[in-house]
């Protein structure tokens, strides 16, 4: 199964020639020739090319490839040298990969119908090549070739994959464009010339990604062009993201692909449909975030943490017992859900009791990876990474694949950042940043090596990917395991000279969201209308007071006085009613409004206590209304406050009055309790619906699943077959292609000998003749098929189609020499049509031309007779 390139892979390959993999399935031959055929014969690469074969059928593919290409086409061999101009075949039953820039081949390990070649031979070039590696997916069926495009794209190399329309069967390349692992998508015939052209716009690479060791200021990032400055102000603009500190040549893949989609020839004209079209800045982003990731990517790495160095950070007694981790672009999550798998394992192995504890922070630029992550749903490839121990243990079965156990995904903390811009993490003890740097060009490199050493408790680990280091930062990090890229923070490190970003993170700012109070406005006619006049005092001074609310709470209208029960909030003025609302009022008024908007009755709450700002108290009677009438006020609900008044009790009435209050307080009481009891009621049957739903769910669940399992397993057999009649049908045309020829030259052959010859089946029907036969039996090529009865000829031979059924019958050959009615004498010889396989399979009839042997045996016996 292929897997991502090891920790230990060289940060700058030393394979002189660089090299270009080409993955297809057996059906993919046709868009093989037209890749190939499209490749200028000195180009100065060597290309791999991985197709999948029958094992028990021997490979034409080379001969086929050649008869396309001027370039020397070979089946690999292991061991074999690679050289540039040169096409290199897979055999049969084999896994092809690049080792040393040599090829090696090995006995595929996975049972025939779950082998993944193109994957084999991606990885093993990324690995080998870095960022000059180049994978091109064409026509096939099944998922092969995307973890291996992933590979390629997580160490900055290029990928292309042919436009499925083009494709005879597109899943090959429709899975890798959904993994959004593919630099150019186009037809196969096109797609040599646009490699060709990235490869002549790329700037020359540093390193891979490498970080300078070379002392000095740094350098100010040089953008190649205008438009593309105005495209990166843009971006910034509208996603507040800076990607001016970003590789040009990763910048321009993505972009090409946006003009591409766009049919847009230049970086000017895309900058100004950018102007034009917002909606298309939000998409580059997106396209620009590159997101390759996978469970315990490079295998070594992961070994290493498990084994050694969570033990040790464990082992430190002066440490607190809850470890923090960071994991810097965490893409979909895969990165951060493996560390704390291996934390989990970790701790199993630690003697009972303990009170470790880990907490993950994983961050990325993108919303939708982090939306991805949280969800923690993945496909069921993930098994080609994660083992079947751990699929079980910290993966349940889910739809058509995993879902992260909530105790793995309790360990970690998703969220939206940007490392440039906002604040880091503090108080580490583990970073993992792996193949991010690679795309940020040096200065912006260096700048976070430093804040990494900042972000991390003494002793604290930094982790990287395999193409990078931390450069001349030796002072603040020294190597644990170099190959790996396991780094350990220097606690006496002299950083005095080291500029840490701090200044560029941005305050945390937030907006306070308030509603607008509208000013209140007097109309002019009011004062002149006496009524209105004598409404409005009435209002005012004898109604009660009241209020009317929105949907939120908002207060709209105020009426009468309402000071006894409505006191402004402190801090700014917020005019929301439940936060003006008195002690003792919020709560009942507001079960009292969710009642009310149910029902068109008014609902009645009485003798509620309202503290007053004496300290006295207040009696008070309240309505709530829901107004449906008039259309202005439709929905929103208005409260009415009726004073209760006070009754002054005489000495000897005190008894009474107290009486009455505890009457009041029960009363309260009850009403509370039966409130209690609605909202019990209600809840028990909100919980009942709910697990009747879920049951019915859970059922069509496992039906569907079920289902989804039967056409799973047909689409894999099928999926099979289709192959196998794939290279069946590759080798059948080619076996045509190879009769045709044969039959071409069989017919150039009988027609260069000038012997009339008759070919004639079991029934005596024509079946072939030669071009000298038609001269002397009345023949065209229309008569294919008709017997020989039927045809007339120049020959006085009536019994030809007598003898040749005698022939037929008995075997046996016939020969005789027949006068023409032109003079001419043909000798006529009837034999067998035998085949290959000993069958006799109609006659052969020949005619030699003997006219001039009669004419000298005629001339000697006159000669003799005279």
């Amino acid at each position: 199964m292929a897997a991502l390139p090891p920790a230990n892979a060289p940060i700058k390959p030393q394979v002189a020639v660089r090299i270009l993999g080409i993955g297809a399935s057996a059906g993919g031959l046709a868009p093989l020739e037209e890749f190939l055929a499209r490749i200028p014969p000195h180009s100065h690469m060597a290309y791999v090319v991985v197709q999948h074969l029958d094992p028990t059928h021997r490979a034409l593919l080379p001969e086929l490839l050649q008869r396309v290409t001027p370039m020397s086409v070979r089946q690999a061999t292991h061991g074999m040298p690679i050289e540039p101009d040169c096409v290199y075949v897979i055999p049969p039953n084999t896994e092809l990969s690049v080792v040393d820039g040599l090829l090696n081949l090995a006995k595929p390990m996975e049972p025939r119908g779950m082998r993944l070649p193109i994957n084999v031979l991606f990885s093993s070039l990324a690995r080998a090549q870095g960022e000059n590696a180049i994978g091109v997916v064409l026509s096939g069926m099944g998922s092969d070739g995307t973890l291996g495009l992933q590979a390629i794209k997580a160490v900055g190399g290029l990928t292309a994959v042919q436009q499925p329309d083009t494709a005879q069967f597109d899943a090959m390349p429709r899975s890798a464009i959904a993994a959004n692992c593919a630099d150019i998508i186009a037809p196969p015939g096109d797609l040599p010339a646009r490699i060709l052209t990235c490869l002549a716009q790329a700037p020359t690479p540093a390193a891979s990604g490498e970080l300078s060791a070379e002392p000095g200021a740094e350098p100010e990032p040089e953008l190649e062009s205008t438009p593309l400055n105005r495209i990166l102000r843009l971006l910034q603009q509208r996603t507040r993201h800076d990607f001016s500190l970003y590789k040009p040549s990763s910048l321009h893949r993505r972009m090409q692909r946006r003009m591409a989609v766009h049919e847009i020839a230049t970086l000017t004209l895309y900058a100004d449909f950018l102007q034009r079209n917002p909606q298309e800045i939000d998409l580059l982003f997106k396209e620009v975030l590159i997101g390759v990731t996978s469970f315990f990517r490079d295998a070594p790495v992961w070994q290493y943490l498990a084994d050694i160095t969570l033990p040790e950070l464990l082992a430190r007694q002066h440490r607190e017992p809850h470890l923090r981790a960071w994991v810097v672009g965490c893409s979909t999550g895969e990165e951060a859900y493996s560390l704390a798998m291996i934390f989990t394992e970790a701790l199993d192995k630690l003697p009972r009791p303990h009170d470790f504890t880990l907490q993950i922070f994983a961050s990325d630029l993108s919303p939708d990876a982090i939306a991805t992550a949280r969800r923690g749903h993945y496909p069921a490839d993930i098994s080609s990474s994660v083992s079947a121990e751990r699929l079980a243990r910290f993966f349940s079965v889910h739809g058509d694949g995993y879902q992260i156990n909530r105790d793995i995904r309790d360990l970690v903390l998703f969220a939206q950042q940007d490392v440039v811009l906002d604040p880091p993490f503090t108080r580490l003890d583990l970073i993992s940043c792996r193949n991010l740097l690679i795309y940020f060009d040096q200065s912006l490199q260096r700048k976070l090596i430093p804040l990494f050493h900042y972000s991390l408790r003494a002793g604290g680990v930094l982790l990287l990917g395999s193409s990078e280091t931390v450069g001349r930062y030796t002072q603040l990090f020294a190597p644990i395991q170099s190959k790996l890229r396991l780094y350990l923070r220097q606690d006496n490190a002299q950083s005095r000279d080291i500029r840490l970003p701090v200044k560029s993170f941005p305050p945390l700012t937030w907006i306070a969201k308030e509603l607008p109070v509208s000013p209140s406005h007097s109309s002019s006619h009011t004062k002149d209308n006496l009524q209105a006049a004598a409404d409005q005092v009435l209002l005012q001074v004898y109604a009660p007071a009241a209020v009317v609310v929105n949907d939120e709470g908002d207060i709209v209208y105020i009426s009468g006085r309402t000071g006894k029960y409505l006191e402004p909030a402190a801090g700014k003025a917020n005019w929301n009613f439940h936060a003006m609302v008195r002690e003792g009022l919020r709560t009942p008024i507001a079960s009292a409004l969710r009642q009310a908007a149910n029902q068109s009755e008014p609902t009645h709450l009485q003798g509620l206590q309202v503290q007053l700002p004496g300290g006295a108290t207040q009696s008070v009677d309240i309505t709530v209304q829901a107004l449906r009438e008039p259309t202005a006020l439709r929905g929103m609900k208005m409260i009415v406050f009726r004073d209760i008044t006070p009754i002054h009790v005489s000495p000897a009435n005190k008894h009474k009055s107290k009486t009455a209050t505890q009457h009041t307080h029960a009363t309260e009481l009850q009403q509370y309790q039966d409130e209690i009891q609605t909202l019990r009621e209600q809840n028990r049957a909100s919980r009942e619906e709910l697990q009747s739903a879920n049951e019915e769910l859970q059922s069509t669940n496992e039906e569907l699943q079920s289902t989804n399992e039967e056409l799973t397993t047909s689409k894999e057999e099928m999926q099979s077959m289709n192959e196998e009649l794939q290279t069946i049908n590759a080798e059948m045309q080619t076996k045509l292609d190879d009769l045709a020829l044969a039959q071409s030259d069989m017919k150039n052959l009988l027609n260069s000998i000038e012997i009339a010859i008759l070919f004639l089946d079991q029934n005596l029907n024509v079946r072939r003749y030669t071009d000298r036969a038609s001269k002397i039996i009345n023949i065209r090529e229309s008569d294919i098929g008709r017997p020989l009865s039927d045809l007339t000829t120049s020959l006085l031979y009536p019994e030809l189609n007598d003898d040749a059924l005698t022939t037929l019958s008995t075997l046996a050959f016939s020969e005789k020499q027949i006068l023409a009615t032109d003079g001419r004498w043909f000798t006529v010889r009837i034999m067998p049509y035998r085949r290959l396989d000993n069958v006799i399979d109609g006659v052969v009839i020949t005619l030699v031309d003997i006219t001039a042997t009669k004419e000298l045996e005629q001339a000697l016996r006159k000669d003799l007779n005279s």
